[in-house]
């Protein structure tokens, strides 16, 4: 079963195609990365799953559902969303940035609790640290926050854009250690990344991007034997070549 199914998905701004007939089904309870620099059209492609902005022409279902029709609005509850440049109101301290979307989301209080309970353990913060305001907290501290808000509800599907980019090492580890074990609980996962070692890490299904289209696709084990490379940037170096 597949969460995401797109076919020859187009989107042009002005003159200029930004994804040019990109094809991709994601399979229910996976790690998909979409892979690739910047400018390949990782975010455009995002933000078509979600229906943020509308695409002009192709196929698109996601739970089901095309997100330009009347009824996805009632899917957006069943869906977290990660952007790369997203920031924390720095006034606040990190536990007030739960609580708040807590209270947003929950339909009861043993949602509100439970919601409060999961995003503290995905957020695994000191107490210390999360009563302090979040002008305090490191860049990695604040990823690991925001994550925690992201999928605080358990998501069916969660799209990611860059999630440990420029990250330490303990945070980028701790968000993949999240990532695995809500993949393990049955959440699927979209995540957009330039970083193929990190792709290499996490993934179950890769998808090389460039220009607009998906050049690529599988296991990375059936990735690394098609193209007889020991590592997906060098897969992804002789599938591009010079032209990116």
């Amino acid at each position: 079963m597949y969460i995401v199914e797109a076919e020859n998905i187009v989107k042009k701004l002005k003159d200029k195609v930004i994804l040019n007939n990109l094809t991709l089904r994601v399979p229910k309870g996976s790690i998909y990365v979409l892979a690739g620099p910047n400018g390949s059209g990782k975010t455009t492609s995002m933000r078509v799953i979600l229906g943020l902005i509308k695409r002009d022409s192709g196929y698109l279902r996601v739970l089901g559902l095309d997100p330009e029709s009347r009824e996805w609005d009632i899917a957006k509850s069943r869906i977290g969303y990660l952007p790369e440049d997203a920031q924390p109101y720095e006034r606040l301290t990190g536990l007030e940035h739960i609580v708040f979307y807590a209270r947003l989301y929950s339909q009861s209080i043993e949602d509100y609790s439970g919601m409060v309970e999961k995003a503290l353990k995905i957020a695994g913060l000191p107490y210390q640290i999360l009563n302090s305001k979040v002008t305090t907290y490191s860049r990695g501290m604040k990823r690991r926050l925001l994550l925690s808000i992201t999928l605080m509800h358990n998501p069916e599907l969660a799209l990611l854009d860059e999630p440990t980019s420029g990250l330490d090492v303990v945070s980028s580890y701790r968000i993949k250690e999240v990532i695995r074990e809500m993949r393990g609980n049955g959440t699927t996962f979209i995540i957009a990344t330039h970083d193929l070692k990190e792709a290499e890490k996490i993934a179950d299904r890769v998808g090389f991007i460039a220009k607009g289209s998906i050049i690529a696709e599988g296991t990375v084990r059936e990735i690394l034997e098609t193209f007889n490379a020991e590592s997906l940037e060098e897969a992804y170096v002789k599938v591009v070549g010079d032209e990116f």
